[in-house]
């Protein structure tokens, strides 16, 4: 099998429709496109000799090119390694060397820093910019047939952010992407010629994981024109196009929320907003809900399980009339078709409902192991579970919630704290903008609380009135000791709040 063999199929069946814009720009058909990915296919394999099971990087922001090299790569029996277009050269390097890659793609604006950071490593053969004309003439090179693989096969080597050390390269096969496709239209949505994907996020990342199902079924990709997540210019689009469906981190949906625009856009042409990749706040939630209607959809996975773990829908996001609403909104919904979900404690032995532990995986979307790193493989999966090390507990009827990432909790006089709660409880004044909750170290008592809070435009707020918040909701060992108000809290380019930069500054003080 080969997860690009739709392409023949949809070029034939729904050649005229469009395939790839830029911003409201029309670029290819579905018959172009796959005019240009077995031409690129056959480039990749005949003039620049790569051969079955290469490995090939892409270095590059959000660009229409990313898509026909995706498909170009499978189609030509090549593996993937897509990276995050902010890494530093260094990084860069590291990642190129780990995986073997032997081409990497690039956007024009990190061609020189790549460049030179890889004229040292063995095996490393050339840096092709996707913005000159000789990427254009790799198109025009005959076509080939699809190469067909083993499902097994490595399809895409997915880096992980590399918080806890050097990042790993999850690695997923032709089989786990056709799982992850299938589990989309059975968990998330049915999709059609009809539809349209906004790719709002860093494509080296969920969304361009999420454009497989998206090729799949003819959907019209639209790339906005500055590359990424901009909130007038989403509104913008909406103006266009209709049963639009992008991806916003928790961080970037807030901000959309609040966006001044927002009562006015073109909400009914938003057929499904999906969000993950941190919490995303009750409160959040409601107002999100409020002001774009149920089209949303809550994804909890990771890189080492892409996209598949659980799914809050739109239907749980509706169903408000349940008495048990707001804690369904809380958590991050039910199993995914497919994958069983158990709570584990620390000698992996499954806890009792409502007690929180590990939240371990299993299902045939799991990665095959990190590339080249038994060791590590052999920690995340044991006895065929994935261990997320995330912490949350499942209730009696199935849905998961979350506490925090193991690393994040805090122990104080040997209790554990959770900071999401801690976050949930301050956010309900509605003053306050962001809130992310850390540990700093307290000789007597291990660790204390400590809370980053950054406030709505014109607000203002003191630290007294969010004790008094605290001792109203929570027991009083939880409440921050101290409040520090910032402008604004650091994120990853997928934004997720950096904690661990903040542990930093902790330090710092």
């Amino acid at each position: 099998m080969n997860i690009s063999d739709f392409l023949s199929r949809v070029a034939r069946v729904y050649g005229d429709k469009p395939a790839v814009s830029l911003g409201t720009t029309q670029l290819h058909t579905y018959s172009e496109f796959a005019d240009r990915v077995q031409g690129l296919a056959g480039a990749l394999r005949g003039k620049l000799g790569l051969g079955e099971g290469d490995r090939v990087g892409l270095a590059m922001l959000n660009t229409p090119q990313y898509l026909e090299i995706l498909v170009a790569c499978w189609h030509a029996g090549l593996c993937v390694v897509p990276m995050n277009s902010k890494l530093h050269p260094k990084e860069f390097a590291y990642i190129i060397d780990n995986a073997g890659v032997k081409v990497c793609f690039v956007t024009g604006n990190l061609i020189d820093g790549i460049s030179e950071s890889l004229e040292a490593i063995d095996g490393f053969e050339r840096v092709l910019c996707v913005n000159d004309d000789a990427y254009e003439a790799l198109l025009r090179h005959p076509p080939i047939e699809m190469v067909d693989v083993s499902e097994t096969d490595p399809a895409w080597i997915f880096y992980t952010s590399g918080t806890t050390g050097q990042p790993k390269g999850a690695t997923l096969t032709h089989r786990t992407l056709l799982g992850m496709t299938l589990r989309y239209y059975a968990d998330v949505d049915q999709l059609s010629p009809e539809d349209t994907y906004f790719h709002t996020a860093p494509m080296s990342h969920a969304d361009g994981l999420y454009a497989i199902p998206h090729l799949i079924k003819a959907s019209h990709h639209v790339v906005p024109e500055s590359g990424g997540f901009d909130v007038e210019e989403i509104f913008g689009l909406l103006e266009t196009y209709k049963n639009a469906t992008f991806m916003a981190a928790p961080t970037m949906l807030t901000r959309m929320t609040n966006h001044p625009k927002a009562g006015s856009a073109k909400s009914e042409n938003i057929k499904t907003i999906y969000y993950g990749g941190a919490p995303m706040y009750l409160e959040d939630t409601k107002r999100a809900l409020a002001t774009f209607g149920p089209c949303l959809i809550q994804i909890f996975g990771q890189g080492e399980s892409p996209n598949t773990g659980t799914s809050l829908s739109k239907q749980l996001h509706a169903d408000y009339d349940n008495p048990k609403y707001e804690k369904r909104l809380s958590s991050v919904g039910l199993p995914r078709t497919g994958v069983e979900v158990r709570i584990v404690d620390e000698e992996d032995n499954e806890v009792p409902t409502g007690e929180l532990g590990e939240i371990v995986l299993k299902s045939d979307v799991v990665m095959a192991g990190y590339w080249n790193n038994s060791e590590a493989t052999s920690q995340a999966i044991r006895d065929g579970w994935l261990h997320t090390g995330d912490v949350g507990f499942l209730d009696q009827d199935g849905f998961l919630t979350l506490k925090d990432r193991s690393k994040d909790m805090i122990i104080s006089g040997g209790t554990n704290i959770y900071p999401r709660e801690i976050e949930e409880v301050l956010l309900l004044d509605s003053r306050l903008d962001e809130v992310s909750v850390v540990g700093r170290p307290e000789p007597d008592w291990g660790e204390e609380v400590v809370a980053f809070v950054v406030l709505r435009e014109g607000e203002t707020v003191t630290p007294e009135e969010l004790e008094e918040l605290c001792l109203n909701n929570i027991g009083r060992f939880k409440r921050p000791k101290e409040y520090f108000f910032v402008d604004e809290l650091p994120k990853s380019n997928y934004g997720k709040i950096l904690k661990t930069e903040l542990r930093k500054q902790l330090a710092e003080k």
